[in-house]
């Protein structure tokens, strides 16, 4: 593979210099030169220009103007300032323009040659960051895609909940405690709470803190040198590193270890964090929201979870209300994962029956709404037609038949099963391939279930 052209433009109304730049660099680069600012601009119009040297003291405008100009029109090109003034003045306000590098005359063919390969390392670092950050905002905009980012319904609870969403999200960094049961979409709210900050651009993490390891506590949070400890073998950012400026997400801190509890509790106090292998303290500013499925009352005992980190943490509390609690938001909630999942399985269906949607009212959700997603991607799946009807939710069918009473042999698989076959006989007037078609199962595993339940016509 062939290395790309670069192209260099010097600007300089000094002969002597232009020429003498010229020549130490024309042996590996393109090079092109002007004596004035304008007639720069003609070669930066017809030319793709990669980097620009430009002196200081020019005629019609100086380097600065220069610089803030080539800046504002050609935002890729990265600039290196030279001057014979000398003064510090001079460094500071080139390099907050922008200018990449700066040096004095009169400079010798090592001195330009160190600021192009220090431009050209720069250069190839700030292509990184930008292939890194356009991957990160593509990862966001699948995982957003995937979670969503609005929180579906329209009940009271709903809009009382996005109205909590966002007050808070309008405070610079007030922590946030969200609870709720497993599967009521803790993590939609954090995440939702920072879309709505000033913090939306910056990095939104999620660690689940019931799966960190005493051991490695520090490292995940804080980060490590390299060979700081067996098994350290580069440099690694911690949580408090990668997500400082934007929001961290700690989920189910109620099944936190005791002692990683303390920990924690100092570094939110301190507001600063030490590297493993590191003596130096850094400074974070981050957003801390913290989710527990544990009731308030089991979380604010101080009993398993300290009351000083309860208090830190907790200073706007959310409670998420279970699914089975917010029942008009059933219907929007199913034709919401119908969308995103008809569409990412390419099927047409466009509607859930009536009877359909009876079915998951009446439904009690132990699992909430992530037990309602995977129920309707299910029932999308076994649909082969463009309404999804009650046999396509079968799981929860024979729950609510009339006869079948609540006691312990309901939980019997074998027996839910048997129940099932014989009410797909009873729809298909005993039509045994179309029960079987029904029950989603080829028609020998059928007979063989038959057989095996003594079931006959």
């Amino acid at each position: 593979m062939e290395t790309p052209e670069i192209k260099i433009l010097i600007i300089d109304d000094d002969p002597v210099y232009r020429r003498l730049s010229g020549s130490i660099l024309q042996d590996r680069f393109t090079v092109f030169t002007a004596d004035r600012p304008s007639v720069a601009f003609e070669i930066l119009r017809k030319e793709i220009i990669n980097y620009v040297i430009c002196d200081f003291r020019l005629p019609e405008m100086d380097g600065l103007q220069m610089l803030e100009k080539i800046k504002a029109e050609y935002s890729n090109i990265e600039l290196i300032m030279i001057s014979d003034a000398g003064d510090m003045d001079t460094v500071i306000n080139a390099v907050r323009s922008g200018a990449i590098d700066y040096f004095r005359k009169p400079f010798s063919p090592a001195e330009l040659w160190m600021s192009i390969e220090r431009t050209q390392k720069y250069a190839a670092l700030k292509r990184d960051f930008n292939t890194e950050r356009s991957k990160n905002a593509l990862l966001k905009e699948q995982v957003e895609a995937e979670i969503g980012v609005d929180i579906i319904g329209n009940s009271n609870i709903v809009a009382d909940l996005k109205k909590q969403m966002k007050m808070v999200a309008q405070t610079p960094d007030t922590s946030i405690l969200i609870l709720g049961e497993s599967g009521t979409g803790k993590e939609l709210v954090a995440r939702g709470i920072h879309n709505l900050s000033n913090r939306k651009n910056e990095f939104f993490g999620a660690v689940n803190m019931s799966a960190i390891p005493e051991n490695l506590f520090e490292s995940e949070f804080f980060g490590h040198k390299k060979g700081s400890f067996t098994g350290a073998i580069a440099d690694k950012a911690g949580w408090f590193g990668t997500t400082n400026k934007g929001t961290l997400f700690l989920d189910e801190i109620g099944e936190m270890d005791p002692m990683l509890q303390v920990k924690l509790l100092r570094v939110l106090e301190e507001r600063t964090f030490t590297k493993v292998g590191t003596q130096n303290p850094q400074k974070y500013d981050i957003r801390i929201i913290a989710a527990t499925n544990k009731s308030l009352e089991e979380i604010s005992t101080g009993n398993k979870f300290r009351l000083d980190l309860f208090h830190r943490i907790g200073t706007f509390i959310i409670y998420l209300p279970p699914l089975r609690e917010r029942k008009n938001d059933i219907q929007d909630l199913a034709y919401h994962f119908l969308e995103i999942l008809s569409h990412k399985m390419a099927k047409t269906i466009q509607t859930i029956h009536p009877k359909s949607l009876e079915l998951l009212q009446n439904y009690s959700f132990p699992g909430n709404i992530r037990e309602l997603r995977n129920i309707m991607e299910r029932a999308i799946i076994i649909c082969t037609g463009n309404v999804l009807l009650p046999e396509h939710f079968l799981i929860l069918s024979y729950t609510f038949q009339p006869g079948i009473t609540e006691n312990v042999s309901n939980f019997n698989l074998d027996e839910l099963e048997k129940r099932t076959i014989i009410k797909a006989l009873a729809k298909t007037n005993n039509n045994k391939s179309e029960a079987a078609k029904l029950l989603n199962i080829e028609w020998n595993a059928l007979y063989r279930r038959l057989q095996k339940y003594g079931i006959e016509n």
